[in-house]
């Protein structure tokens, strides 16, 4: 009788040989190359949390005769697709772009201006500011959520917003120097609308003092909505822009001019004098008749691209101010903080 359990252990250890088997021979097998993945989509896996995302690498040409990388990643578990437009030779060789010569992490002379859309995507698509312009690169973002709104939630109400801020921090600190060779002591932003949004509530006072540079904010402005990250530094190295329309939405004509005394307060609270402030923060919202964006008094898109093409005048180390259309837009905010409204939209 003892022979019997010994015959049925020998067949059970055979079953369950040949079902281990079985198993692993039906998992999915990588073919050539280890770095075939990493090579079809472009995306190199690199810290704080970011790696590799399933979309494949976009090349195409920017209407300056640089070279767009458009490309996604998984950072902080949220799918980030962003277009970097460069010259072809700094982009690093990982990139996949023909003619991309830099290494990864590599510092390069120009520096970038990273902008975020506004709600719907709109100026992601259209990319305003891919031209290379007073030595940076074009950078756009996409928010990453179904509606395309950065900050996520709806209206002012931007419940996603510390996420979102964290991620376009960590593309630009570990991601972009994978993609292409610059200066991370260069970086400038520039919001559009619900981008202005998520910039001024969350990015700005949580990251603004690492940066030391200079954002725009078209159309769109909130007080911060997170704690101020070092505000005497934010306050005395970044410059800040307001630009709105006479005309704007009416959820946003209350918002922008309470954004601007805020930051201006950031500003007073570090001791920064009158005339200090006046040169670091400046605001403008002479355009009139177009609408929302509308900053040439003809239609969002357009609008948005004229600041674009302008933003060396504004945020340059010897800006003009001038705007084609407008006039000198640098105006101080102490003394301006309510701007006027003509109507509801």
């Amino acid at each position: 009788m003892a022979l019997i359990p010994q015959s049925w252990v020998g067949v059970m250890s055979f079953v369950v040989f040949l079902l281990f088997a079985l198993q692993a021979d039906a998992l999915p097998k990588k073919k050539g190359n280890a770095n075939t993945a990493t090579a079809a989509t472009g995306a190199t896996a690199a810290a704080g949390g970011v790696s590799a995302a399933a979309a494949a690498s976009k090349i195409t040409a920017a209407t300056d005769g640089s070279t767009i990388l458009d490309k996604t990643v998984t950072i902080n578990g949220l799918s980030i697709r962003y277009k970097i437009s460069a010259p072809a030779d700094q982009f690093t060789a990982a990139s996949g772009v023909s003619g991309g010569a830099a290494a990864a992490n590599a510092t390069g002379t120009a520096g970038l201006n990273v902008l975020l859309h506004g709600d719907g995507g709109q100026s992601f698509f259209d990319f305003p500011n891919q031209a290379v312009q007073n030595n940076l690169m074009g950078v756009v973002v996409l928010a990453p959520n179904k509606n395309l709104f950065w900050g996520g939630g709806s209206g002012l109400d931007r419940t996603d917003g510390v996420a979102h801020a964290a991620a376009v921090n960590s593309l630009i600190q570990d991601q972009l120097s994978q993609d292409v060779a610059f200066d991370p002591a260069n970086v400038f932003f520039t919001g559009v609308s619900g981008g202005s949004l998520l910039l001024s509530g969350f990015f700005v006072p949580a990251f603004g003092a690492t940066y030391k540079t200079g954002v725009v904010l078209n159309c769109g402005g909130l007080t911060p909505q997170v704690d101020v990250v070092d505000g005497a530094t934010l306050a005395a190295s970044m410059k800040i822009h307001f630009q709105s329309t006479q005309d704007e939405l009416a959820l946003l004509q209350p918002a922008i001019p309470a954004a601007i005394t805020a930051y201006e307060k950031i500003a007073t609270d570090a001791g920064l004098s009158a005339a200090q402030i006046g040169a670091l923060q400046t605001v403008d919202n002479t355009p009139n008749g177009g609408g929302h964006c509308a900053f040439d008094n003809k239609d969002f898109v357009s609008g948005v691209q004229l600041m674009s093409t302008n933003f060396e005048n504004i945020m340059g180390a010897n800006a003009s101010g001038e705007v084609t259309g407008i006039g000198n837009v640098l105006k101080t905010v102490v003394g301006n903080e309510a701007v006027k409204f003509t109507s509801a939209t």
